[in-house]
C-alpha cells in the first residue's frame, strides 16, 4: 500500500498538529511530568523529536555530511538519544515546543521538494524521502503517545496508523537484523483493522503465518508501546509468533520495551 508523498505528508502535518495541540497548554509541572521511557519525562519527548527532525533534513539536504556524522561520538555510543535529552533538559517547556513547531515546519517545507524515491541516510538503513516521512509519521505518534500515557490522556486512533502499520510490516526483515537473528524466508500475512473498520492487508493471501488484530494495537505493540500481553494482536504460525516478540517500526536497538501492563 505505497503511498503518494503528499499524503504522507499531509498525515505528518495532521499528526503533527494533534501533538502541538496537546502541548501547548502545559504549564512549567506538566513538561517534567514522567512518562513510560525509563527516566524520560514530556519535555524530553519533544526534545527527542525535535532533534531528529533536524537529522532528518540534515539527511536529505546534505546526505554527504550526514553520513560523515555518522562516526561521530553519538554513533559510537558516547553520546546517545538519552544524552539528547539530557543534553536538553535545563530547556524550558516553551522553548522546547518552538523548537519543536520550528523544526517540524522546516522539515515539511523540505521534505515537499524532494522526489519520493530519493535515497536519504539514516541511522539505521538508507530509506527514501517517503519513508523517512513515513518513519517522522511513526516517531510523533509513538512519542506522542508516551506522552499522552504520562499525561494519563486517552487519544482517538485515527486512519493516519496506517501509515505506522506499514513502516512496522516494511520493517520484519530489520526488526531481525537488528537482533542478529536470520530473517526468515516465510511470508507473513498481516490483515488489520482501521477504526473506521477498513481493513488493511499485507503478504500473500495463503501464507501459513499470519498476523490479525486492531491496527491500533499493532502500532501500540510494533512501537513497543505496549507489552504483546496487553494487545489482542494475534498470530498464526511459528514465524509470525515469533516476529510478534521482537517485532520494532523503529530503526536502533530496541530498547527494554513496556513490561505487562505498564502504561504510565
Amino acid at each position: 500500500m505505497p503511498a503518494k508523498l503528499s499524503e504522507l505528508l499531509g498525515d505528518l502535518t495532521a499528526e503533527t498538529a494533534d501533538l502541538t495541540s496537546l502541548l501547548s497548554g502545559l504549564d512549567a509541572g506538566a513538561w517534567r511530568t514522567p512518562t513510560p521511557a525509563p527516566g524520560w519525562t514530556v519535555a524530553d519527548q519533544v526534545s527527542h523529536l525535535a532533534f531528529f527532525d533536524d537529522a532528518a533534513v540534515l539527511s536529505a539536504t546534505d546526505p554527504e555530511r550526514f553520513t560523515a556524522g555518522l562516526g561521530t561520538p553519538f554513533m559510537e555510543g558516547e553520546l546517545s538519544t538519552e544524552g539528547v535529552a539530557e543534553a536538553h533538559r535545563g530547556q524550558p517547556g516553551a522553548e522546547l515546543l518552538a523548537w519543536f513547531e520550528r523544526s517540524r515546519g522546516h522539515l515539511l517545507e523540505v521534505f515537499a521538494r524532494l522526489d519520493p524515491a530519493t535515497r536519504i541516510p539514516w541511522f539505521g538503513p538508507p530509506m527514501s524521502a517517503a519513508s523517512s516521512v513515513t518513519a517522522r509519521i511513526m516517531e510523533t505518534w509513538a512519542h506522542g503517545q508516551d506522552i499522552a500515557d504520562g499525561l494519563g490522556l486517552v487519544r482517538v486512533p485515527t486512519s493516519r496508523l496506517r501509515q505506522v502499520a506499514h513502516l512496522a510490516v516494511r520493517a520484519l526483515p530489520y526488526s531481525y537484523l537488528v537482533r542478529g537473528l536470520p530473517v526468515p524466508e516465510e511470508p507473513v500475512r498481516v490483515e488489520l483493522t482501521l477504526p473506521d473498520g477498513t481493513p488493511l492487508t499485507w503478504g500473500p493471501a495463503g501464507a501459513a503465518n499470519r498476523v490479525t488484530g486492531q491496527v491500533l494495537d499493532f502500532c501500540l505493540l510494533t512501537t513497543r508501546r505496549r507489552h504483546r500481553s496487553d494487545t489482542a494482536v494475534r498470530a498464526e504460525g511459528p514465524v509470525a509468533d515469533e516476529w510478534l516478540d521482537i517485532a520494532q517500526a523503529f530503526a536502533g536497538p530496541p530498547g527494554e520495551g513496556r513490561r505487562p501492563g505498564q502504561h504510565a
